[in-house]
């Protein structure tokens, strides 16, 4: 388990790293736009540039949030559930977050394949295939990020479950 949460760790480091110079870039990229826009020469490559980098933020973002399981839940639901329901109920809503995110990732790598040899419209050296290799590339990483964050979640809803929800009300409140 040791080497799991240096995994998570490291692949945290890594996405926040990657998320906050995207960021950077985003900014910047916005503010030299604008300024050359103001100063009366727009830059035809903005545009598709800052929404190339607007989606990857997005799903790099949401890998990292996925390995901090900070995604929204049915948390609230979950707690209201019996104990074995609830854990079949994690386990049921894994499986269909690891299938979508696995047809996603197919689907993402035919749409490479039917995008090969085609550019950006204002930069044309930039191949849209590198573009768009962030659908593939996220999907896979957000199911590494999910099945490395699973077992500290796991534990937490168990101990959680425990502390909370299988005291009886008489116990809880003579505390």
């Amino acid at each position: 388990m040791k080497s799991l949460a240096r995994a998570s760790r490291v692949l945290e480091r890594l996405l926040e790293g990657v998320v906050v110079a995207l960021m950077v870039g985003l900014t910047l990229v916005v503010i030299v736009a604008v300024i050359y826009r103001k100063a009366g020469a727009s830059l035809s490559w903005y545009d598709e540039v800052a929404s190339v980098m607007l989606a990857w933020l997005t799903y790099y973002g949401a890998c990292l949030a996925a390995l901090k399981r900070a995604h929204i839940g049915f948390d609230g639901l979950m707690r209201a559930l019996p104990r074995g329901v609830c854990l079949v109920a994690v386990v049921v809503g894994e499986v269909v977050v690891f299938g979508f995110f696995a047809v996603l990732a197919w689907t993402g790598w035919v749409v490479l394949l039917v995008l090969e040899g085609d550019t950006l419209v204002s930069l044309p050296e930039v191949s849209v295939q590198i573009t768009q290799s962030v659908i593939p590339i996220g999907a896979v990483l957000f199911m590494i990020c999910q099945a490395v964050s699973i077992p500290r979640y796991w534990r937490h809803l168990r101990a959680e479950r425990i502390d909370e929800h299988d005291v009886p009300v008489a116990e809880y409140t003579s505390r």
